[in-house]
C-alpha cells in the first residue's frame, strides 16, 4: 500500500477508537438529570464577573433579573475594571427591570498571579458570603451565606425558569456542581461553521458522559453557567486554588472533583450566549487566547496535536482524493470510510444548534482552522503575548495546576 494509504488506515483505526472508546462524546443527550423540588428552596448568589460588558448585559442581565426562584436569590456583579460603564448599566437596569436585589462592586485591579475573571470571582463570592453573614446576624438568612453560587458570565442569557431547574438538578441527585455548556450565537456564516465544532472538539477532550460517572476522574464545567455548592467552594478552596487558571472552568472542576464533590456536566436547552462573533477574526481571538493552555504550553504537546489532527481530520479527504485523481486504489475507500464516520459523528451536534447537515463533510476545513489557530496560540506564547483577552495578557503559571 502508498504511504497515503497506510495514513488513512491509522485515520480509520482512530476513528474507531473515537466512535466507540471516547465515552460517546459525539452524542448530544446529556441534559439535565431528573429534577424534583426541594422541600426547601436553597439561597442563592449569583455572581456575574463581567469587564467592558455594556453592550451585552442589556441582552443578559434582565434574565437574571427576571429568575422565577422561590428561595433568597441576589446578584452580585463584578465590574472587573471596564472602561465603558458597564456598572452603570448594571444598576440601570436593575432599577428598570427590578426582580432579586443586585450589587455592583469593584476591586480593583487583580494582583500578581491572577487572572482576572478568577480575581473577579474571588470578590464577587466574598461580597455574597459576607452579605449573606449580615442578613444572618438579623435572623434572614442561613449561616455562612448563600447555601449556591451560582457563577455565570455576563453574556449568558438564562430562560426564567433555568435556575429553579439547575437547583432542582443538584439538589435531586446530590451534585455539588452542576454546569451548563451554554448554546452559543450561530448566527453569521462563520459563527454556524465553527461554533459547533468548539462545543465537538470540547466534549472530545472531556466526554460529558465520563464526567458524570461516579468516582469519574475525568473532569470539567463550562464556565458561562456553573452552580456550585458554597460548602464544597470553601473545601476547594476556590477560587484561589486555581487563581492563575486560564481555562478556570476545566480547572475549577478538577478542585471540586479533588475536594471530594460531585460534578455534572452538559448541553443547555435554557441557557444560551448572547455573545456575537460576526468575524473569523473574532472567532479566531476566542479560540487562540486559550488553546496553548490547553496543552499545558507544552511543544511536545503541541506536535503531537498537530500531527494526530492531520491523520484523524485531514488525511481522510486528502486518501480520497489519491483514490479519485492518482488512482489509489487502497487511498480511496479507506479516506471515505474515516470521512463517513467523522461526518456522522458530528451530525448530532450540528442537529443540536439547528443548522443544515450539509455541514457536516466541511469538519476536516473546520479542523484545519482549528489546527491554525492552535499553532497560532503557541507563536503568541511565545511572542510574550500569552493568553490576551481585554486588554489583559496572561503568561504561562508559575505552577502547574493540580490534575
Amino acid at each position: 500500500m502508498s504511504t497515503i494509504a497506510w495514513i488513512a488506515l491509522g485515520s480509520v483505526a482512530a476513528w474507531g477508537w473515537l466512535l466507540l472508546g471516547q465515552g460517546f462524546f459525539w452524542r448530544t443527550d446529556q441534559r439535565l438529570p431528573r429534577r424534583a423540588d426541594p422541600d426547601r428552596w436553597p439561597s442563592v448568589a449569583v455572581v456575574v464577573p463581567a469587564r467592558d460588558e455594556a453592550e451585552v448585559l442589556p441582552l443578559s442581565l434582565p434574565s437574571l433579573l427576571a429568575q422565577d426562584y422561590p428561595g433568597p436569590l441576589e446578584i452580585v456583579l463584578v465590574d472587573d475594571g471596564s472602561e465603558d460603564g458597564t456598572g452603570d448599566v448594571a444598576r440601570a437596569l436593575a432599577v428598570r427591570y427590578g426582580g432579586p436585589p443586585l450589587t455592583v462592586v469593584s476591586p480593583g485591579p487583580p494582583e500578581p498571579g491572577w487572572t482576572g475573571k478568577l480575581w473577579a470571582l474571588r470578590h464577587g463570592i466574598a461580597r455574597a458570603r459576607a452579605r449573606g453573614a449580615a442578613e444572618e446576624s438579623r435572623g434572614t438568612a442561613c449561616a455562612g451565606g448563600p447555601e449556591y453560587l451560582l457563577l455565570t458570565d455576563a453574556d449568558i442569557a438564562h430562560e426564567p425558569d433555568s435556575l429553579r431547574e439547575l437547583v432542582a438538578a443538584a439538589t435531586a441527585n446530590g451534585l455539588d456542581l452542576v454546569s451548563q455548556m451554554a448554546r452559543l450565537r450561530t448566527v453569521t456564516p462563520w459563527e454556524r461553521l465553527i461554533v459547533p465544532a468548539f462545543v465537538y472538539f470540547f466534549a472530545k477532550l472531556y466526554p460529558f458522559r465520563r464526567v458524570n460517572e461516579p468516582g469519574a476522574r475525568t473532569a470539567a464545567a463550562a464556565g458561562g453557567c456553573v452552580l456550585l455548592r458554597t460548602e464544597l467552594a470553601g473545601r476547594a478552596r476556590v477560587p484561589e486554588s486555581i487563581r492563575q487558571a486560564v481555562i478556570d472552568d476545566v480547572s475549577l472542576a478538577g478542585a471540586v472533583q479533588r475536594a471530594g464533590g460531585r460534578i455534572w456536566l452538559g448541553l443547555a436547552e435554557r441557557v444560551d450566549s448572547v455573545r456575537p462573533y460576526p468575524r473569523l477574526a473574532d472567532l479566531w481571538r476566542m479560540v487562540a487566547r486559550s488553546a496553548y493552555a490547553q496543552l499545558w504550553h507544552n511543544p511536545v504537546l503541541l506536535a503531537g496535536t498537530v500531527v494526530g489532527l492531520g491523520v484523524v481530520y485531514l488525511a481522510p479527504p486528502a486518501a480520497v482524493c489519491a483514490g479519485l485523481f492518482a488512482g489509489d486504489a487502497a487511498a480511496g475507500p479507506l479516506g471515505a470510510v474515516a470521512w463517513a464516520t467523522m461526518t456522522a459523528t458530528y451530525v448530532p451536534m450540528l442537529r443540536y444548534y439547528r443548522l443544515s447537515l450539509w455541514q457536516a463533510p466541511l469538519l476536516p476545513f473546520t479542523a484545519s482552522l482549528y489546527l491554525c489557530m492552535t499553532v497560532d496560540s503557541a507563536v503568541m506564547h511565545h511572542r510574550g503575548r500569552g493568553a490576551a483577552w481585554k486588554g489583559r495578557t496572561y503568561p504561562r503559571p508559575e505552577v502547574a495546576p493540580e490534575r
